[in-house]
């Protein structure tokens, strides 16, 4: 989906992770095995404009925190490409570490998913806050960076005093507020957020939200979030991309994703959450497992799972398009089903998708 549009701060035009998963060289030639090689993601393209929260939710294992590892540049692309402002994204490992690369790296920061695993323990909080601002050396002196760590945990809800302690002495809940600090001191643009709420308590994870929305209005943040919880990809996203094993299979705005789903995995994902409002009402069973990622099906990877497949979806694989009859780039949907209109684009939400699986 490429864009030239200005208020586009990401860019991936078709990118690819490939991993190789094979047995050592030896067992391989001794056992005559091939290689094999793990499609984490697969040819994925989308666009993050400046201060919206876009979504990527799905099941474990469709490859959501690989495509958060290759925006942030942890990872290197297999193929294809990512612009951030218009700029090719470096990787982490790439040699060239210029003023261009290290400025741009300033503006990117990532807040991973368990609190208890992405703090050094023997670190104090001061310390560990402080040391995106010594990497990028944002400030030279001592008073001063200490007053910039003060002025983040307050930022965050937390005591400047909290900066002599470790992250041992703090709750699942003050220590994600920890990683959004140290995430923050950088001054960044673009936030990749892993599941940063997924090991928190429910109480928590609300706070934690909030206190991000805030942050957000706040600085004029840009966000990816990274989720499979649909409760909270709903309370804060604006666009909602559904990825499965590697591929996006519908992106769309909030409301409409939410209000009337299209693909057949989005509504079988949807059905799943429960709502008092449909009890007794017939809804699509979450039928059979992902597949395995080393030997995907042909076609579409969800037709062994898919209510509506045919022949044409276990032959062809549908690629991401805009919906018919819908402004361009507004819904996308990858399924043969709706461009055939055997799924129609216009319903009305938990009506339509209840009559579809009645029928299916």
């Amino acid at each position: 989906m490429p864009s030239s549009d200005t208020v586009t701060l990401v860019q991936a035009d078709s990118i690819s992770k490939v991993f190789d998963v094979s047995a050592p060289w030896l067992n391989r030639v001794l056992e005559r095995k091939p290689r094999l090689l793990l499609h984490a993601v697969d040819k994925l393209s989308l666009v993050i404009r400046r201060g919206e929260t876009l979504a990527l939710v799905g099941e474990s294992g469709c490859g959501k925190s690989t495509v958060a590892r290759l925006l942030v540049g942890l990872y290197r692309c297999s193929t294809g490409s990512i612009r951030f402002d218009g700029q090719p994204m470096p990787a982490i490992e790439d040699a060239g570490h210029g003023a261009s690369a290290h400025a741009m790296r300033r503006r990117i920061q990532m807040i991973f998913q368990d609190p208890y695993a992405s703090l050094n323990p023997r670190w104090t909080v001061g310390r560990i806050i402080a040391e995106p601002i010594h990497v990028h050396r944002l400030l030279a002196d001592e008073s001063a960076i200490r007053e910039r760590v003060a002025a983040l945990l307050a930022q965050v809800g937390l005591s400047p005093n909290d900066a002599v302690k470790y992250p041992h002495q703090f709750s699942g809940g003050q220590r994600q507020r920890i990683s959004i600090a140290r995430a923050l001191a950088s001054e960044p643009e673009f936030l990749v957020c892993d599941e940063p709420t997924s090991a928190l308590d429910v109480s928590v994870q609300a706070q934690v939200l909030n206190l991000m929305r805030e942050l957000q209005r706040e600085r004029g943040l840009t966000y990816l979030f990274i989720s499979h919880n649909l409760a909270v990809v709903r309370h804060v996203s604006d666009r909602v991309g559904v990825m499965y094993l590697g591929r996006i299979v519908e992106l769309a705005d909030n409301a409409d994703l939410f209000g009337n789903p299209l693909h057949p995995y989005t509504r079988m994902l949807l059905d799943a959450i429960p709502d008092l409002e449909r009890v007794g009402r017939p809804r699509t069973p979450v039928a059979g497992e992902v597949p395995n990622p080393l030997d995907p099906p042909a076609g579409c990877a969800f037709n062994p799972r898919c209510p509506l497949a045919n022949d044409r979806c276990r032959r062809e694989r549908p690629e991401l398009a805009s919906v018919p009859g819908e402004a361009t780039g507004r819904r996308m949907v990858a399924c043969f089903a709706i461009e055939e209109g055997r799924i129609s684009s216009r319903g009305d939400g938990q009506t339509s998708r209840s009559e579809d699986s009645g029928r299916a």
